[in-house]
């Protein structure tokens, strides 16, 4: 039996991906190996959102060939869609495939085992105007099912390489979007998490349909408990979109809205297509409709240009939205975007004590918003036995609003929907007990 070995880099959209071209290669009759062992096809699925990432790749590249010179090396991803002539400029390189295509890889693969000539298969991705589908029928090592329903971006960004390695923003087709949802539910997935590139922008190449369409359609899905949007601009928190929020019970209690930077000038130099102004009423929206809503964002520090007052006009606006959480990200300079060209870069230092800054805020806005919730019953779905101590018979698991609970129960209710009482509230995880499996509660009502 052939066996394959994958090694993913950077995001969950390519995590998901990986998951696609395994189904392929499992169809075929492969074993998958661990990547650290040797194997007959090296699969390296890249990342190219950062400089750093480039390397990270190369150096992963390196480390297959390394390992096994006799297997086929295989890289795709975002790097190998923007820099296809430098990563088969490695020696030891077989195939490079870009972010389209995928479902092509088993013949090429073929290909190369008779030929014996390097393969690029990597096309101009802003031609593209089809979605790629890779079918995720089963996750192997996940209790949330992801979900791609669209790719690509059109904004454009100062600061992200994404368009060029992505392409234009095209959306899933609809009835492949529920299929594939209803599927995922006969495997036995409660939540499912829409995922993409730029998933709030769903619909927008689509006639008469969009995200909220497609929200009121997956609330139809029987079996389905929970829909979590992985992330959605502010300015894609339509009317529309907000109705469903209030009319089903199964869209989550959170939303991951990035805002980048919260001073309008920054703004304008990073090409937002917002201002603070409409950003935070948009927040209040969700507020007034879920009152209890985490709302959890993106932040750049340092970009260039940004001054002391305008980082601290960002730090008010933040304090201000009272986040569940920030993942907040150093500027980084990404060659070919304008803002790697751009004169006024923020030394390293004064960007090192902003990030700490704003870590120390969002720690405490995110005890701020756990608190509330002690002496509560919420509902989680236990992903895994507690990773700081695998075997003290303690699981963890999140709420649907997004809240990491630990709390003891046997292996057994993982994957399953629990109720669990929030006993103490921390920063990173909160600490649960008296557990009851909702089919159990069910029972005792009846």
């Amino acid at each position: 039996m052939p066996s394959v070995a994958f090694h993913t880099l950077g995001c969950k959209v390519n995590f998901y991906e990986t998951e696609g071209i395994w189904q392929l290669f499992k169809k075929e009759g492969y074993e998958q190996v661990d990547f650290e062992t040797k194997a007959d096809v090296y699969l390296i699925n890249t990342c190219t959102v950062t400089n750093t990432g480039d390397k990270k790749s190369r150096q992963v590249i390196r480390r297959a060939i390394r390992r096994n010179p006799d297997a086929i090396i295989a890289v795709t991803g975002c790097y190998a869609q923007t820099s296809p002539a430098e990563v088969a400029a490695i020696p030891g390189v077989d195939i490079v495939i870009g972010t389209q295509d995928r479902d092509k890889i088993i013949p090429l693969v073929d290909r190369f085992r008779q030929e014996r000539q390097p393969i690029n298969a990597v096309r101009n991705i802003m031609k593209t105007r089809e979605f790629e589908e890779l079918d995720v029928p089963e996750f192997s090592d996940r209790t949330r099912a992801f979900l791609k329903i669209q790719e690509g971006c059109n904004n454009f960004c100062t600061f992200c390489i994404i368009p060029w390695s992505r392409g234009l923003l095209r959306s899933r087709r609809p009835e492949s979007v529920l299929a594939q949802a209803r599927q995922l539910v006969d495997a036995g997935y409660k939540e499912i998490v829409l995922t993409g590139i730029h998933t709030g922008g769903y619909g927008e190449d689509l006639e008469g349909y969009s995200l909220a369409k497609l929200l009121w359609d997956l609330d139809k899905v029987d079996g389905l408990n929970r829909v979590r949007i992985s992330s959605i601009e502010a300015s894609q928190i339509t009317d529309e979109v907000l109705e469903v929020l209030q009319g089903s019970d199964k869209m989550c209690r959170h939303f991951h809205v990035p805002l980048q930077a919260g001073d309008d000038r920054v703004l304008k130099r990073m090409r937002r297509k917002y201002t603070t102004a409409e950003f935070g009423s948009k927040i209040e929206k969700i507020h007034r409709i879920m009152p209890d809503a985490a709302i959890t964002t993106d932040v750049i520090v340092g970009f260039p240009g940004e001054t002391e007052e305008m980082f601290a006009n960002g730090y008010r606006f933040m304090e201000q939205m009272q986040f569940a959480e920030m993942h907040v990200f150093p500027y980084s300079k990404r060659t070919g975007t304008p803002a790697a060209r751009m004169e006024d870069q923020v030394d390293e230092e004064v960007k090192n004590r902003r990030v700490h800054e704003l870590i120390d805020l969002s720690e405490r806005m995110q005890l701020a918003y756990a608190k509330p919730f002690v002496g509560q019953v919420l509902e989680v779905i236990p992903e895994r036995p507690y990773k700081e101590a695998p075997d003290s018979g303690l699981l963890m698991g999140y709420t649907d609003n997004y809240l990491q609970v630990v709390f003891r129960g046997s292996e057994d209710l993982i994957g399953q929907l629990v109720r669990v009482r929030i006993d103490e509230a921390g920063v990173n995880e909160c600490l649960g007990s008296d557990v009851t499996t909702l089919d159990s509660a069910r029972s005792a009502v009846v």
